[in-house]
């Protein structure tokens, strides 16, 4: 049995820019943070002649075309791989809550692919890209590359796209007593909503590949506030950081109808007054998980706890997507 692990993440900056239909004209720039929450994929051997594929629900195929989860059947084909196979995920955080399960499930899947085949020298860098493969080439998922490199990479990382699709990677350079209180003051909690991300993102491709002027300027000026906001962790500005947050928080909501909604703003505002600096919502909008950065962390939870908004406790992850077993 072979047993891969993938983490989820926390987007701190440049989201958004990391979509073909952006960087393709303009090239992007995001940053990113892993945390301990993963995605588990189990690849086993089968004794049956078929693939047996586990999740949220049961699949048993004779061939890859049979399978109707996109990303494995289309993972399996890149793979040539089966039948004979069992393949089964699990994860700490149910997916459509913005914290990037999509690209989680997709890396720990071929890099437990990739071991079955007795392949174990694939870079963080070309799992990253197989994975972008298949879910914006092969599913034609309005997605960009975020989710995907952050979770091959993992640690706090940020990445420049260019226009042809290359990405380069740079672990951010952040002194440990800078990265240990960033890591104490930030605080996720539940929204108590699950959705898809995938009509603010096709939305957002659309006025994009149309040169809406409107979300372009939007995106310019995400782009420029993800690279303010990596200065300011890299200087140790973590007071600049939160407040970097709440202006990225502010032009984020602007960008799609529905990006949010009075639970989602009463939260936010409860947060700030209790003490948060900044914050935003995870993902690409609608509900999932808010972010705060607070230098006030008991003050901040007691008020959501009040509120009903349920905390997810975390730490930073620097290993990335991995073999476990």
């Amino acid at each position: 049995m072979i047993i891969a692990r993938s983490p989820m993440r926390i987007s701190l900056g440049g989201g958004g820019t990391d979509l073909p239909s952006y960087y393709q004209q303009f090239g992007g720039f995001f940053i990113s943070a892993a945390i301990d929450k993963y995605m588990y994929i189990l690849v086993h051997q089968s004794w049956s002649n078929e693939y047996v594929i586990k999740y949220s629900q049961l699949e048993r195929a004779l061939t890859t075309a049979d399978i109707k989860h996109p990303i494995v059947r289309n993972a399996l084909e890149m793979m040539n791989l089966g039948p004979n196979l069992e393949i089964a995920s699990m994860a700490d955080i149910p997916a459509g809550t913005g914290l990037g399960s999509s690209g989680a499930f997709t890396t720990a899947l071929l890099l437990g692919l990739h071991a079955y085949q007795k392949n174990l020298l694939v870079s963080p860098h070309d799992l990253a890209e197989q994975a972008c493969e298949i879910e914006i080439n092969k599913c034609k998922e309005a997605v960009g590359k975020q989710d995907q490199y952050i979770a091959a990479y993992g640690g706090i990382t940020s990445f420049d796209v260019a226009k042809d699709g290359t990405v380069c990677a740079a672990p951010a350079n952040l002194d440990p007593s800078t990265l240990y209180t960033l890591e104490d003051n930030l605080a996720i909690f539940f929204t108590g909503y699950s959705r898809t991300g995938s009509d603010f993102l096709k939305d957002q491709n659309e006025k994009s590949l149309q040169a809406d002027g409107e979300m372009l300027e939007n995106l310019h000026y995400i782009k420029d506030l993800g690279q303010r906001i990596k200065s300011a962790l890299e200087q140790g500005q973590l007071y600049t950081f939160g407040e970097l947050m709440h202006e990225h928080w502010e032009r984020k909501r602007l960008r799609s109808v529905g990006m949010t909604n009075p639970r989602i703003d009463n939260l936010y505002k409860l947060g700030r007054e209790a003490g948060a600096v900044g914050g935003k919502l995870m993902g690409a909008g609608g509900g999932g998980f808010l972010l705060f950065y607070t230098e006030k962390k008991q003050q901040l939870r007691e008020a959501m706890a009040q509120a009903g908004a349920q905390e997810l406790r975390f730490r930073f992850d620097f290993e990335g997507t991995k073999i476990l077993v």
